[in-house]
């Protein structure tokens, strides 16, 4: 039938987001796109726009896909502070081990090249790294009742900051056996910290 899509959006969304997650956002030249998302220029500028556009979507798709689980694990323990980053801490050794995936996190590879990004692809990346912050705070909280808010936000940072590590450990060819050896000592750090 004329006027409809040929083609289903999220594959060609994954296709896009796998390009952005392994080369970055300069590197993912519009030919790569074109090959990984299987459209024609004209397909892909017509249903996604420009790159800009279809970064945006990718990022999305990469948050459906991947952040609702880190969020997920963050949640199942609403109570439980220490479970819940452990949770956490689990959920990122998955997805790092999964082999159907790139190495690494997609936000980690654009969060590295931020200097060369320009502004609304920038601000799209520190959203990204705020939000999920923001769940590790969330799971802190029942922690307010024998530590400071400043006290926990700096905590948020560090779980926040060693996710970040394991990424990029993670592309650089540190074994996963070694990644499970750093989020171990991080969530007994943790775990103190939040015991006293």
């Amino acid at each position: 039938m004329a006027g409809r899509k040929q083609f289903d959006v999220d594959t060609a969304l994954d296709g896009a987001m796998h390009v952005f997650w392994e080369h970055g956002y300069a590197e993912a030249s519009l030919n790569r796109l074109l090959t990984a998302t299987g459209l024609g220029r004209g397909s892909l500028y017509s249903t996604f726009g420009g790159k800009e556009q279809l970064f945006r979507l990718s990022l999305q798709r990469y948050a459906e896909l991947f952040g609702s689980r880190l969020t997920q694990a963050l949640r199942e323990h609403p109570d439980d502070p220490v479970a819940a980053i452990r949770a956490f801490y689990d959920a990122v050794l998955d997805r790092l081990a999964n082999p159907e995936v790139p190495a690494g996190c997609l936000i980690t590879r654009l969060a590295a090249e931020t200097a060369e990004l320009d502004e609304p692809v920038r601000d799209a990346v520190g959203n990204a790294l705020n939000e999920q912050r923001a769940e590790v705070r969330a799971a802190l909280r029942p922690a307010e009742k024998s530590l400071s808010g400043k006290e926990l936000d700096d905590l948020a940072l560090y779980v926040s900051a060693v996710n970040q590590s394991l990424t990029v450990l993670h592309v650089a060819g540190t074994p996963l056996e070694e990644l499970r050896t750093v989020a171990d000592m991080a969530h007994s750090h943790l775990a103190a910290a939040l015991h006293g």
